[in-house]
This record gives structure tokens, C-alpha cells and sequence, in this order.
């Protein structure tokens, strides 16, 4: 009986046994990788091992927005986070020729997936860089495994919404019209202080950023300066092409997000009939940057499950 005993607990405890972990080194401490896109030179952070996780910077980020994700994703999924063209510590020039368009970062995008041999991905983009995974999805369905996106301007879906003309014109008249002016005088720390300002609806974030964070904003005025002075960044995608969607779809917004992106999300749910919308408590348009504990166990539950 005793013997019996014994061997139940061993099979039970074995069962019961964790799953393995890898063994994760510092991001921190991690070397940046570079490779060759479309012309150009992106770095990029490569840690963990598994299914592959792609991360995807909005607007004055770099792949080091990602801190709080790397180790945390990493223990069971091969974690890239990469800086897009013009973004720090890229060394791309933005002259007037140069394409800075949602659609020319999906290029690269699908360049980068196909060049590192990762596909199918679990994508996760955050405003600029969502709207950037967005259509990456659409275009190049096979090389995705699921979708995350956190509050893409996809502005062209205002026009379904009974306030959206009003939303988009207090966004244009409040922030970027204001940002862009600022620019104009060369006065790009208050250019970048109102847009951050704008979008997470509230002006005193950047006077109350610690110095690291101003400092990672401050490297990446390049592409902000693009994208409040130039014209037809944002492809304008209807209802019906995003319809086409198969793969599963995260869509994310923060309880005190702007009203303009918050519209944009509920509308792109509606047209993703399948995927899931959650809400992140306490955060504002930066999500995973202001609530990253939370993020981090709803965005690893959608991927596990996918």
C-alpha cells in the first residue's frame, strides 16, 4: 500500500510539474542586432526562445518602449522589438523624398518578418506602429499568428461614426496643428510635449516624465515632425477591407484614452466581428508604458490561447 502510495504522488507531482522557462538574459544588457531593409539599416532586440513575438512602436518610440514586455514575454516566447525607420538609434535621413507613410513602414515590416524567417508571428503594434501591423495583416495574412493592436489612428473610420468629423478636427485643430507650429519655430521640445500631451489627454505628462522617458521621446522627433507636417500618412482603409481579417484579433484601449481613439477601437471591433476588446485600467493611450503588469497578463493570455 505504501509502495502504491508513493508511486501515485510521483506520477501526480510530475504531472503537476511547472512549464520550463527560458532562461532570459537582461534586455538591458542585450547587444542590438541590425539588419538590411529595403535599403536601410533597423536595429532590433532578439531575446527568448519559442513562438515569435513581434513588437511595434507608435509615434516618439523606439524599441526600448518595450522594457517592461521583453523579460516578461521572453520566459516562453522569442521576443524582436525593433526600431522603425527614422526612429532611434536608426540612422535613416528624412529629406522630403523620403516615403514615411503607414504603407511604406508595413513594407518594411513584412521585409523584416520575411528576412529574420519568422512567420507566422504573433504581431503586437501600438498606435502608429499598430495601424502599421494592421495593414501588414491584411496584405500578408500568412505571415501572422495573431493580432494585437493598441488604439491605431485609423482615421478614415471616422467617417462611420455619427461624431467622428468633430472628433478628427478637435484632434487636427488641438494637437497636431499646434505640435506642427511648434516645429515650425523650432521649438521641438513643446512640439513634442503637446502631442504627448494630446494624446493621452494630459498636458502636464511630458513636464512630469522622468528624465529617461524624455530622453527616449526627445531621440525620436525625427518621425514625430513627419508626422504632424506631412500629408497622407494614413492609408484610408474602409470597413470592408479590414472585414477580410481572419486571424485572432486583440484590440486594446486604456480607460482614460482620448475620445477620438477610443471611437476609432469600437468602430474597428465592429468591423472585426471576431475579435476580442479589452480595456486597460489606468492608462491612457500609452497601455503597456503606464500599466505594464496588467498588459503583459492579457496580451500573454491571447497568445498562449492562439
Amino acid at each position: 500500500m505504501g509502495l502504491l502510495v508513493m508511486l501515485i504522488c510521483f506520477i501526480s507531482c510530475k504531472e503537476k510539474k511547472p512549464e520550463k522557462q527560458n532562461s532570459v538574459p537582461d534586455p538591458d544588457k542585450t547587444e542590438l542586432k541590425t539588419v538590411l531593409i529595403n535599403g536601410s539599416s533597423l536595429n532590433y532586440l532578439d531575446i527568448g526562445k519559442g513562438e515569435p513575438v513581434v513588437f511595434v512602436h507608435g509615434t516618439v518610440g523606439d524599441y526600448r518602449v518595450w522594457e517592461a514586455q521583453m523579460y516578461a514575454f521572453a520566459k516562453n516566447h522569442r521576443v524582436i522589438a525593433y526600431s522603425r525607420r527614422f526612429a532611434y538609434p536608426n540612422k535613416q535621413v528624412l529629406n522630403d523624398s523620403a516615403d514615411f507613410s503607414v504603407t511604406a513602414h508595413s513594407k518594411d515590416l513584412t521585409t523584416f518578418i520575411q528576412e529574420l524567417n519568422l512567420g507566422p508571428v504573433h504581431l503586437v503594434g501600438h498606435s502608429f506602429g499598430a495601424f502599421t501591423s494592421l495593414v501588414t495583416a491584411l496584405e500578408h495574412p500568412e505571415l501572422l499568428q495573431s493580432l494585437t493592436l493598441r488604439e491605431p489612428p485609423i482615421m478614415s473610420l471616422l467617417q462611420n461614426i455619427p461624431k467622428g468629423e468633430e472628433l478628427l478636427n478637435d484632434f487636427v485643430g488641438n494637437v497636431l496643428i499646434p505640435a506642427g507650429e511648434e516645429f515650425a519655430k523650432k521649438n521641438d521640445e513643446k512640439a513634442v510635449e503637446i502631442f504627448i500631451g494630446g494624446v493621452l489627454e494630459d498636458s502636464l505628462y511630458f513636464s512630469k516624465a522622468a528624465q529617461k522617458e524624455k530622453d527616449l521621446m526627445l531621440d525620436n522627433i525625427l518621425e514625430l515632425r513627419a508626422s504632424v507636417t506631412r500629408k497622407n500618412l494614413l492609408p484610408p482603409l474602409a470597413c470592408d477591407d479590414i472585414k477580410t481579417i481572419k486571424m485572432p484579433v486583440l484590440l486594446m484601449k486604456g480607460d482614460k484614452s482620448p475620445e477620438v481613439l477610443t471611437a476609432i477601437l469600437e468602430e474597428l471591433h465592429s468591423c472585426i466581428g471576431h475579435s476580442e476588446f479589452v480595456i486597460l485600467s489606468n492608462s491612457s493611450h500609452g497601455l503597456a508604458y503606464e500599466n505594464p503588469v496588467e498588459f503583459n497578463k492579457i496580451v500573454l493570455d491571447f497568445i498562449n490561447k492562439n
